[in-house]
């Protein structure tokens, strides 16, 4: 019988998302996160999703990470701004909560395919 390793809880996997344009899956944007200084330029979903796969990687879970405060950039009231919590990670595959700030509106995601549908459909109307 072969053990599989314990899902479990990240508990501060959090980024925030500030979307300022999007067509079609291509983006114009940012992500912020406790382990980059800054903010990183994100031009697509894909992008997205393998920059926090990269940055997940690198947590020490549970070890809480520090505070995101969602910031507007470029004095746009047009930006569209996301807080995702990846509340688990199992072979890849993802489970957390995809908030949307501008309208305090919160859906669960179960992988990171469907958090990318999420997403196209939001930022797609």
């Amino acid at each position: 019988m072969m053990l599989r390793e314990k899902m479990f809880p990240c508990q501060s996997r959090e980024a925030v998302i500030t979307v300022q344009t999007y067509h079609d899956g291509i983006m114009d944007g940012y992500l912020q996160h406790p382990r980059l200084e800054g903010r990183a330029k994100i031009q697509s979903l894909s992008q997205m999703v393998l920059l926090l796969n990269s940055l997940i990687d690198m947590e020490d879970c549970p070890n809480p990470s520090l505070p995101l405060v969602p910031v507007h950039y470029g004095g746009k009231d047009t930006d569209t701004v996301f807080r995702i919590q990846i509340l688990f990670r199992e072979h890849y595959t993802w489970q957390g909560r995809l908030i949307w700030q501008d309208r305090n509106q919160e859906v669960i995601f179960h992988s990171a395919i469907e958090l990318i549908q999420l997403l196209d459909e939001i930022l797609g109307e």
